[in-house]
């Protein structure tokens, strides 16, 4: 492989089989991840996190904290700040107690996986050192979902920062995948006082890059990562600090990306539409090329 893209091995007999109408495409699962930005003295850098190789989904791959929706969120009262619901509703292209919930579910796996929340006493403030033994447990019973967000929060006098967060871009698994996800990008910047640990238990190793940096060892096939890891990765080089990347945030497509597969004479094609890079040409009896 002359980069680092992540391309599962079983994935052409799945394209072929959607092709063939054997296989019916599951729901995809709404989904959440931040790419959690920090200044240093030669630009910001970006958390990531490689997944255990043990993991069924892209496993070894290298990734940002998320995760899973957790439905609870979409009707529990969450103390807010910022951005409206009704604001986030549009902004994401969904209904106000989705955002609330992919909101939610941002800010959350951000916590249980990295040990970064971005909740505060107050609308304007932001809590600081979230480690001790207390914090642990409510962070291991928020992963277990013994307690909902909404509960934590409460139970913390917590408010919700929604103002933290930018919303990046949003990428929807291939219909021939058999876990799907319709998963929303953030972009946030670790905030005065906090910093991150390896928290997660799908996670062997963490890191802070520069994106270039990362997106350098992909294209040399030292860092394995999914499309739209290293394409969000390549659309955050530009930026000098992390406030630039969240003030560029607003002004961001959030038209779903969602690859497509085609048959064409001995092949079949798999594309990104608008990511070029990505495309797949696999014989119809061999591997990708």
């Amino acid at each position: 492989m002359a980069n680092g893209q992540w391309y599962p091995r079983e994935w052409p007999d799945l394209i072929r089989a959607l092709a063939d109408g054997t296989l019916t495409p599951v729901t995809p699962r709404r989904a959440a991840t931040v790419m959690l930005l920090k200044d240093t003295g030669t630009g910001p850098v970006v958390h990531m996190l490689r997944r255990r190789t043990s993991m069924a989904f892209a496993g070894g791959a290298y990734a940002y904290p998320g995760g899973g929706v957790d439905p609870r969120d979409d009707d529990h009262h969450v103390h807010w700040a910022g951005p409206t619901r009704a604001w986030w509703a549009s902004r994401l292209g969904v209904g106000e107690t989705e955002a609330q919930a992919i909101v939610c579910a941002a800010v959350r796996e951000t916590y249980e996986e990295a040990g970064v929340l971005l909740a505060g006493p107050a609308p304007d403030a932001v809590v600081g050192d979230t480690t001790g033994p207390e914090w642990e447990a409510d962070r291991a019973a928020l992963v277990a979902r013994d307690l909902s967000f909404a509960e934590f929060l409460e139970r913390r006098g917590l408010v919700l920062r929604s103002d933290l967060l930018g919303a990046w871009t949003r990428w929807i698994t291939p219909e021939f995948e058999p876990r799907r996800y319709d998963t929303w990008f953030f972009v946030a910047a670790l905030p005065n006082g906090q910093r991150t640990r390896n928290a997660s238990t799908e996670a062997d190793r963490t890191v802070w890059i520069r994106p270039a940096e990362a997106a350098s060892s992909y294209d040399n096939g030292e860092l394995l990562m999914m499309p739209p890891t290293i394409a969000t990765l390549r659309q955050l080089t530009p930026y000098a600090t992390a406030a630039e990347a969240l003030v560029a945030a607003p002004d961001r497509d959030l038209t779903p990306v969602l690859a497509q597969a085609r048959l064409e004479d001995d092949e079949i094609v798999l594309s990104w539409p608008g990511y070029d890079e990505f495309t797949k040409h696999i014989p119809t009896g061999g591997a990708p090329a």
